[in-house]
């Protein structure tokens, strides 16, 4: 069920090549599908929503009743049991106090005489969330709805949209329109799919478009999200969740299988990786896992995803370990080793980082504070964490004294010219020329 390779070794390097060029894989095949979806959207609006969300959410619904309103909010209130919503508001609580770390501030400054620079830092005046509905809506993503509301709301966006696939009968999972009015969301619309990302991004009768549109989903929805890029803002595209657990003989082989589960039961694509110099470790996981994946309620769902893509990599050292976690650059990334902080300054490629035998990865999923919509396949080489930082835009600002303008006034008129744009140099010139 999960392959052991040992490094280096040619399969091995085959195995971490596929890894490497996870993205080349995406099924981009799709886009001309979802392409006719907005072409539908965009001229037919909640007709377009109504009609997808019966095809494939098999729920008929009427325009009026997409938006939730207050009172269903009220009563969702009754249905949740008092310990979720203590949880809830204590992962709202702390994702807050992580994010306002992150806020970004306006600056004006004077390097030299004359001249004024400076930024000012403004929040964007929408956004949407997309929140995944699970198996018919009745595996609400809470911890999703915290994950990007929270943020928003910390930046200061005035209007912050929900959007979420309807359960069978119409309505939204009451823990998720719970935690939507916790965490600040202005608007919550029962309507998902790739459909909701184009109406988010062109604007429906119902739905008033968006500025940047956040949050995971399948790979129809991930798609859609690319398809509007070019005109509305997006956090990135997000793919199957990862984990590379890196562990030493000090890891118990226990943790690190529920660990590697975690993952795995995600989505038949998801990636569960060991990497570990311990042979004595790797061989107590393999015993243990055909045990505890017994007990999982989604043990096809994560046998498959263990099959696929799942493997144990034996290193000759937790240095070659991190070598290969830098050429990975997973989602998450655990270090589950005597001292973590050693190695914590090694990776170079990780959207998040779990240090220690006792904090698993779902920690950081639900109340630790930092964000789980994380780069995946490879993007955190270059990406990082969703955060409030996203929903800010920045403005540079600059004004120039007279005799600051001439002071430099020939290096520019000399860089103008040397890129033959005449009317650039020309605009300076004319203003030497005023006084001349």
């Amino acid at each position: 069920m999960l392959r052991t390779l040992t490094y280096p070794s040619s399969k091995c390097e085959a195995y971490l090549k596929s890894l490497e060029n996870r993205i080349s894989a995406y099924p981009t095949k799709l886009e001309g599908y979802l392409k006719k979806i907005a072409k539908e959207v965009k001229k037919k609006g909640d007709i377009a929503l109504l009609e997808y969300t019966e095809r494939f959410d098999k729920v008929k619904i009427d325009v009026d009743a997409f938006r939730v309103k207050e009172e269903e909010i009220e009563r969702a209130y009754k249905e949740v049991s008092a310990e979720l919503l203590s949880a809830i508001r204590l992962a709202i609580k702390q994702v807050r106090q992580f994010h306002e770390k992150n806020l970004p501030q306006s600056w004006i400054e004077s390097f030299t005489k004359g001249i004024i620079v400076g930024q000012v830092v403004r929040p964007v005046s929408s956004c949407g969330l997309y929140i995944p509905g699970g198996k018919g809506g009745e595996t609400p993503l809470i911890s999703t709805v915290i994950m990007t509301a929270v943020p928003a709301k910390i930046a200061g966006v005035p209007r912050v949209v929900m959007v979420s696939p309807p359960r069978v009968d119409g309505s939204l999972h009451p823990a998720l329109l719970v935690s939507a009015k916790e965490a600040g969301v202005d608007e919550v619309y029962r309507v998902g799919g790739p459909w909701s990302i184009f109406a988010l991004a062109f604007g429906t009768a119902t739905i008033p478009k968006v500025d940047l549109i956040c949050g995971p989903g399948n790979i129809y929805v991930t798609l859609a999200k690319k398809l509007v890029a070019f005109q509305t803002g997006i956090d990135f595209l997000a793919g199957p969740s990862e984990v590379v657990v890196v562990a030493d003989g000090s890891a118990n082989p226990r943790f690190v299988v529920w660990d590697l589960l975690a993952q795995a039961e995600h989505d038949p694509e998801s990636l569960s990786l060991l990497i570990t110099p311990s042979k004595k470790l790797a061989k107590a996981v393999k015993a243990l896992l055909p045990t505890e994946l017994s007990i999982l309620p989604r043990k096809e769902i994560a046998e498959e995803a263990l099959k696929r893509r799942g493997a144990i990599i034996l290193v000759s050292s937790l240095e070659e370990a991190i070598e290969l976690v830098n050429r990975i650059a997973p989602e998450h990334l655990e270090l589950a080793v005597e001292n973590p902080e050693e190695l914590l300054f090694e990776v170079k490629n990780a959207g998040a980082v779990f240090l220690g035998h006792y904090t698993p990865e779902a920690m950081g999923d639900y109340v630790a504070g930092p964000n789980h919509v994380l780069p995946t396949m490879g993007l955190a080489r270059f990406s990082s964490a969703l955060s409030a930082d996203k929903f800010f835009k920045k403005i540079n600002f600059l004004k120039y004294s007279k005799p600051a303008l001439f002071a430099q006034a020939r290096e520019v008129i000399t860089l103008a010219d040397a890129e033959n744009l005449f009317a650039h140099a020309k605009a300076v010139r004319v203003r030497l020329e005023e006084t001349s």
